[in-house]
Order: C-alpha cells, then sequence, then structure tokens
C-alpha cells in the first residue's frame, strides 16, 4: 500500500494545484461576495413572503370579522319571525272580538319573552327598588311616603343585554322631604 504524499511530495507542475495555491484573496473575497449576495435575495424572499402572509391574515380576519358582524343578528331575527308571523295572524283574523284579539296578543308576547330569555334579554321594572343611575333614568322626583330615592313607578321598562343595559327604565323616584 502507498502512503499519501507528504507536502515535500506533491507536485508543484500539477495545474489544479498551482490555481488553487495561488488563489488570491480578492478571488475568495468575490466569492464569499458572490455567496452573501444570494443569501441576501432568499432573506428577501422570506420577507416577502412573510409579509404577503401576514396581508393574507390581517384579510381573512377583516372578512371574518365584517361576516359576523353582518350574521350576528341572525338566529335573534330568525327567533323574531316568529312574533312577527304571530302578528300578521292577529291582524288577519275577522272576528270583531276583543277577548280573541287580547289571547291573540298575550300569545304574542308570550313568544316574544320566550325570545328574549333565550337571547338573555332581561326586563328592568325597578318598583321599589333603590334609585339606580346606571339602570334607571328618572323623568321626576315627587312627594310620597316611602324611602327617599326609592322608585315609585315605572313609566317604561328598562331592558339589559347579558347584563348590560340595553334601554335604562323610565321612572319616577320618592322625593326626599
Amino acid at each position: 500500500m502507498q502512503e499519501p504524499n507528504t507536502p515535500s511530495e506533491v507536485n508543484t507542475n500539477d495545474p489544479a494545484v498551482n490555481d488553487a495555491a495561488q488563489a488570491s484573496p480578492a478571488d475568495t473575497n468575490e466569492a464569499r461576495i458572490a455567496e452573501l449576495e444570494a443569501a441576501l435575495e432568499e432573506a428577501k424572499a422570506q420577507v416577502l413572503y412573510v409579509k404577503a402572509e401576514g396581508e393574507n391574515i390581517r384579510r381573512r380576519a377583516s372578512d371574518d370579522i365584517d361576516k359576523a358582524r353582518k350574521f350576528a343578528l341572525e338566529k335573534f331575527s330568525g327567533e323574531l319571525l316568529a312574533v312577527k308571523d304571530s302578528l300578521d295572524a292577529a291582524l288577519a283574523v275577522e272576528s270583531n272580538e276583543v277577548a280573541s284579539y287580547k289571547n291573540g296578543v298575550e300569545l304574542t308576547a308570550k313568544q316574544l319573552l320566550s325570545v328574549f330569555e333565550k337571547f338573555n334579554i332581561a326586563e328592568i321594572n325597578p318598583v321599589g327598588e333603590k334609585f339606580d343611575p346606571n339602570k334607571h333614568q328618572a323623568i321626576s322626583m315627587v312627594p310620597a311616603e316611602g324611602e327617599p330615592n326609592t322608585v315609585l313607578s315605572v313609566l317604561q321598562k328598562g331592558y339589559s343585554l347579558n347584563e348590560r343595559v340595553l334601554r335604562p327604565a323610565l321612572v319616577t323616584v320618592i322625593q326626599a322631604k
């Protein structure tokens, strides 16, 4: 078996060996620059890809938000259609009896309350409660028997959705003596 050539035995007449040995620092710098430029172009392409992906995510999220806003009331609206149908049916009745209309309106009111319960809409009917400016709107204060700043009567019921006030109750409040 022949041993590898030692440095002193390397043939200096071989052109491949001479070219590699004579490679100037300028040639290695140019190769390094070309390598770095290629890496830079790859990094630029990755940045553009990430930027485009971010724009796509933002656009999809915006579309989802728009759809959510547009169709947020879809279930609620569908439930209200039954109430509207009941009102239309009541108007179509040819009967002149007040009791018949009253029964129809009561059934429609029950349907409406059922829809309210299903969607967590609660009445604010605060007769006898302490006045709360977050839930009540005082229309007037009247002198009366009872504790001051207590709701005496409700002119219009208020409503809340998931404990957030949709409309405050319009109330009269007992005035301090």
